[in-house]
Order: structure tokens, then C-alpha cells, then sequence
């Protein structure tokens, strides 16, 4: 991307906190918990669906249910209401959904039995989706419907707004809208309206939550946003997988990780042409660690405690690993969470790793960029390793990323052809 659609972009991307603002999001003194879990969630996973209920209230937990971003809302409620009933709590479907068949989701946003259905319950639940539904039908041109009135004032008093996938995407201020193409986000493509747009603003301002994190490389859309919005810290939540907001703290529950990035003391140099970031501070969370965000004090599990802590700045510090590790595919299946165990565990202080498209697409150009990513440890680098479930399974904290703008070869390889003499 050239310098001229980049800074547009980024000017399209000032004009969203007023944007934000207007919509009366929730404060930062709302006391409740937000539940962004990372899509893909098993309706067998006893962990994190009987957190939700405990959160709620246990057997006094009255559930809401909005299919809203779904494309068959009825089947997408139902398996959720019979999840959260398996642990014990009453759940009720708020038909309140563009794609169900025979109703007006502009009319039922307003709809006064919806509402207070919504005020009688101790908890929220959003499915997942398509996340601009939600928005759309909630927050039409950034003003809040009666209904999402009342989800922010059940927030308020202490209830769980929790959803999968799309439904964790809106719980920022900003969301991805339809960004399915990382590296061109990377490339600065964060159009409002079609990559981005407003959210409904449960979390603080400066706190960013991205869903299929791990599994869909998208660190490389997390980071541009969280830059050209100045946003310090970034949730990106695997699937199958909870991250358990509240008062300050944030606490894992699921099968995966939880990837938390703090750019307080990022910088980029800004006559680059292209994103470029470093310093950004890097921490991977497993089931049952929590952390402090702004202390950066994180807690690991008991399993993670009864099993190796790692400090490759301490005494004694034996890695396991030993061979040289380079990444060209750094936005790859989990390949993040792969290359921060490697480098914990090994005696290499950085690794790098590559975000490139080996063919060009329509419209991109000749000059797109690529990427190279260094990840490094620091002198707060610390981790701890539990292999009780019969894999590695790392809690880190303190690794630095940097990203950098690169020119890739073209073509990029050609086919062998032995010498001749």
C-alpha cells in the first residue's frame, strides 16, 4: 500500500472514537464480567460453559440468548439454551435476529418484551455469526436500540455479557467488521464501514478483543488496529477458549490460549510507508492463569505451578530446545503460540518469521509489502510448563515483538536447474 492510502486510512480511523463516543458505550466503572470467547466452542465443554453459569449466579442464573449474528438464529439458540441448561441455568431465546424468518430485528430491537426479558436476566449471551448484524441491529447508526440499553444496564449491576466469536468481536468500542484477509490489513486496508466499524463498547476504551486468534494468525490485524486507534492492549482469544474480563483483571478458561498485547511502550517509525511497530509486549495465558493488565502480574495455574517454571534470565536455565528456528509463514495455524514455547525453551534470544503473498492479487500492485516479524525474549521473560494433559502447554509473559516493512523477491523462487559446466 502506498503512503497516500495508508494515511487515508488511518484519517477514516480518527473519525471512529467520535463515533464510539456517540453511542453511550458502557463506562469503565461498569462492574460486571465480559466474556469474549474465541469462537468455535465445543457445547461439550463443561469448563467454560459452567464458568458462564457460576458467573451468572449459578442455579439462580437466568440467561438471554441473542442469535442475532447467526444465519439459523432458532438452531443457534436452541444448542446454546440447552448448553447453559446442562449446567443448571434457565435460558430463554430473545428473537430479536435480521436472518429469522418472518420478523423485523429493526422493530423487536425496541420490542418492550425483549427488553424485559433482558432486565430479568442475570446474564447475556451472544452467539456466533456474522458480528455486523449485531451491530447493525442493535446500534443502527451508532445510536443504541431500548434493547441494547438494557444489556448495558444489566452490565452495570453486576451481570455477564459473554459471546462466541461474533458475539466477542463486538465487545470492543472498535471491531473487525469483515477483515477475513490479514496479511491486507497488514498491508493497511481498515476501511470503516467494511474492515471496521464501531462495536458496542463493553470493554474500555483502550482494551482490543479479536476471536479465531491463534488458529487464524491475526496478530497481524490485531496490532495496525490497535496502533492507528492508540489502543494499549489487545485480547486475542483462541477458539474454544474464554477470556473472563473484569475490574482490570483478565482470566483464562478452555482448550486454548489467550494472547495479550500491551503497546504501552510501542513505537514505529512513521516515514516507513508501510506498518511497522516495536516493542510490542507479548503474554500467552492457558486455562485457569489470570493477569493484571496494567501490572502485567500474571498468575499461573496450579497445573502450570506444580509444573516447570522457566526463567531463561535466571540460574540453572537448561532450554530444551536447540536447533535454529525461522517461520516463513508467521500468520499460520497457531504458528504465534508454537514460536513463543520454541523460543522460551530454547537458547536463542529472537527468532524471526515472515507475512508475505507469494502471488500478488488483482489491485494490490507491485509494491505490497511484505512482512518480518522478530520475536524476542526480554530481561521480564519468564514462563512456566505443564505437561499433565499429555502435551507443552506454556504460560509466557514479557517476550517483545517487533514488525518491519520488507520487499520480497520476485518471483519469489524459480525451479531447479542443475549447473552446467
Amino acid at each position: 500500500m502506498n503512503r497516500a492510502l495508508l494515511h487515508l486510512a488511518v484519517c477514516l480511523l480518527a473519525l471512529l472514537p467520535a463515533c464510539a463516543g456517540a453511542t453511550g458505550s458502557v463506562p469503565a466503572a461498569g462492574r460486571g464480567y465480559v466474556v469474549p470467547i474465541g469462537g468455535a466452542l465445543d457445547y461439550d465443554n463443561p469448563v467454560v460453559w459452567s464458568r458462564l453459569v457460576a458467573l451468572a449466579g449459578g442455579r439462580s442464573a437466568r440467561f438471554a440468548v441473542l442469535a442475532t449474528a447467526s444465519e439459523d438464529p432458532e438452531s443457534a439458540a436452541a444448542r446454546t439454551i440447552a448448553a447453559l441448561r446442562k449446567q443448571g441455568a434457565q435460558a430463554e431465546f430473545i428473537a430479536v435476529a435480521p436472518l429469522l424468518d418472518g420478523s423485523d430485528s429493526a422493530r423487536e430491537a425496541r420490542n418492550p418484551e425483549w427488553v424485559d426479558k433482558v432486565a430479568a436476566a442475570t446474564a447475556v449471551y451472544f452467539t456466533g455469526g456474522a458480528q455486523e448484524r449485531i451491530v447493525d441491529t442493535l446500534l443502527p447508526d451508532g445510536k443504541p436500540t431500548p434493547l441494547l440499553d438494557a444489556i448495558r444496564a444489566l452490565y452495570r449491576r453486576g451481570g455477564v455479557v459473554a459471546g462466541t466469536s461474533a458475539g466477542a468481536a463486538v465487545m470492543s468500542e472498535v471491531m473487525f467488521r469483515d477483515a477475513q484477509d490479514v496479511l491486507k490489513v497488514l498491508q493497511g486496508s481498515m476501511r470503516v464501514g467494511h474492515e471496521i466499524d464501531r462495536g458496542l463498547g463493553f470493554l474500555d476504551a483502550d482494551v482490543l478483543v479479536d476471536q479465531h486468534f491463534l488458529r487464524r494468525g491475526r496478530i497481524g490485524r490485531l496490532l495496525p488496529l490497535m496502533q492507528a486507534r492508540g489502543i494499549r492492549f489487545g485480547l486475542g482469544v483462541d477458539e474454544n477458549t474464554a477470556a473472563i474480563v473484569h475490574d482490570g483483571s483478565v482470566e483464562v478458561v478452555g482448550a486454548s490460549s489467550v494472547l495479550i498485547v500491551d503497546l504501552a511502550g510501542a513505537a514505529s517509525d512513521k516515514a516507513a510507508g508501510a506498518f511497522n511497530i516495536e516493542g510490542a509486549m507479548l503474554s500467552l495465558l492457558g486455562n485457569g492463569d489470570r493477569m493484571q493488565l496494567r501490572s502485567a502480574e500474571v498468575t499461573p495455574s496450579a497445573a502450570k505451578h506444580a509444573g516447570t517454571r522457566i526463567d531463561p534470565n535466571g540460574p540453572g536455565y537448561k532450554p530444551y530446545h536447540a536447533a535454529v528456528m525461522f517461520y516463513p509463514d508467521f500468520l499460520g495455524d497457531r504458528t504465534l503460540a508454537t514460536a513463543m514455547g520454541r523460543l522460551l525453551d530454547s537458547p536463542q534470544r529472537e527468532l524471526r518469521g515472515l507475512a508475505f503473498a507469494p502471488v500478488n492479487n488483482a489491485g494490490d500492485g507491485a509494491d505490497a509489502p511484505g512482512f518480518e516479524f522478530r520475536l524476542a525474549k526480554t530481561g521480564r521473560t519468564v514462563g512456566w510448563l505443564s505437561t499433565a494433559a499429555g502435551g507443552e502447554d506454556y504460560t509466557i509473559t514479557g517476550m517483545r515483538l517487533d514488525v518491519e516493512p520488507v520487499r520480497m523477491a520476485a518471483p519469489l523462487y524459480r525451479p531447479w536447474r542443475p549447473s552446467t559446466p
